[in-house]
């Protein structure tokens, strides 16, 4: 079966697309053994991040899967295909070693879609969905990054989105000293602007996140406050900085919240990240006047600023990418082999057999052992030369060219055989 890779990305599609099809963690086992019952699709793989859904799968056609995708998450199909992009295995496997080794993000060379694809993989594992070719695909996927990362420059310089976040901030604040951050939500991306927020010393950091318990590790670890989301309504307001980056399926920051927010404050500007897909806050939010609202499709500019800095190091990743897929699609190819290289083996065994057999009845009946091991020799040479022999008799002249070629090469002749 051949293999496939189909999504969409920030370089496809708005967030307002991107957000309808983004996969639920809690939901993503019961996505992938669905997508399984369908007839045409043998292994399957889901990355679902902020910037990308992709579907990595190994089966015999693709539409059936784009349609699951529109089906499963309700889309039309007019919302949706013009964003889409469907890559055959040729196509595929590259793509798999550049998406995991940083250079198709939106932050060039961030380290995080590895380990967000690693996830990916494990739920797959959990979910009973990945086989040998996917396995085998993302294994090499896993080793071709971590080459890119050792071998060439490419996550040097790396301007992050929490970076990008700061220096956003920056342009609104005249020094996020003096200001109050609050970040929502405890997984990986807020944990990285975290870091980033407590090198600029704010007057206070505080981390809202669904269960105060996970909130209060990362509170702890950059000597913030911690509270739950449902403290946010009465403390919004205390805010002048937010960053937000949750899995919730609805926003957490209406427009209405906000805008009592904002009375509170007497109009004093709040400043919004939002870097959740789906988004976390109420896109109408951005019509308030106090209120500058960026996702994460605001900050590309800032983030490609360092594109040209690793030009070089691009060029070296990519030739460790190419060779590498050259490598992993003649495995690929040779799979297309196996079931007659099963069946020449089956065949071949069956005349062993026979002949194993033979002569094992003219040893009981007590013939000389030379002369039986001399005709089982014969016995297996004849057969095994029958179908080939009678293949060239019986052929026509331009495919008898073709098989004495193909023999000439298989069984190393010399060239005047």
């Amino acid at each position: 079966m051949p293999l496939y890779a189909l999504g969409l990305n920030h370089m496809t599609a708005p967030i307002s697309v991107r957000e309808r099809v983004a996969f639920e963690m809690d939901t993503l086992g019961t996505a992938l053994r669905d997508l399984l019952g369908q007839p045409q699709v043998k292994e399957a793989a889901i990355l679902s991040t902020c910037n990308r859904t992709e579907v990595y799968f190994n089966g015999t056609d693709a539409q059936p899967v784009v349609n699951w995708l529109e089906s499963f998450h309700r889309v039309p199909k007019s919302a949706l295909s013009p964003h889409l992009y469907t890559l055959p295995q040729e196509k595929a496997v590259p793509h798999a070693f550049r998406v995991a080794s940083g250079l198709d993000s939106m932050v060039l060379g961030e380290p995080q879609i590895l380990g967000q694809m690693k996830h990916a993989v494990k739920t797959a594992e959990a979910a009973g969905s990945l086989g040998l070719v996917l396995n085998r695909l993302f294994q090499r996927t896993f080793a071709v990054a971590k080459d890119v990362r050792t071998q060439t420059d490419i996550g040097t310089a790396s301007v992050s989105m929490a970076a990008a976040a700061i220096k956003l901030a920056e342009r609104i604040f005249p020094s996020i000293a003096d200001e109050r951050v609050l970040l929502i939500g405890a997984g990986e991306m807020i944990d990285l602007c975290a870091t980033h927020f407590a090198t600029r010393t704010p007057k206070s950091i505080t981390v809202a996140n669904r269960t105060l318990e996970r909130g209060a590790q990362l509170a702890a670890r950059v000597k913030a406050d911690a509270i739950t989301l449902n403290e946010l309504p009465e403390r919004l307001a205390q805010f002048d900085i937010i960053v937000t980056s949750t899995a919730s399926s609805l926003p957490i920051l209406g427009k209405g919240m906000l805008e009592r927010a904002i009375k509170v404050r007497r109009h004093a500007p709040m400043f919004i990240v939002d870097l959740a897909v789906p988004r976390d806050v109420e896109p109408e939010a951005a019509e308030l006047d106090d209120v500058f609202l960026y996702s994460v499709d605001d900050l590309t500019n800032l983030v490609k600023d360092n594109l040209q800095i690793r030009v070089e190091a691009v060029r070296d990743a990519e030739a460790i990418i190419a060779t590498q897929a050259e490598s992993f699609l003649r495995w690929l190819e040779g799979r297309a082999v196996v079931p007659m290289i099963t069946a020449l083996h089956g065949h071949h065994d069956a005349l062993r057999a026979a002949e194993l057999e033979r002569a094992k009845r003219l040893l009981a009946n007590g013939a000389p052992v030379e002369q039986v091991l001399d005709q089982l020799a014969r016995g297996l040479t004849n057969k095994f030369l029958h179908a080939p022999t009678q293949a060239l008799n019986q052929a026509g002249e331009a495919e008898r060219a073709e098989l004495l070629a193909l023999f000439q090469s298989v069984y190393h002749l010399p060239d005047d055989a």
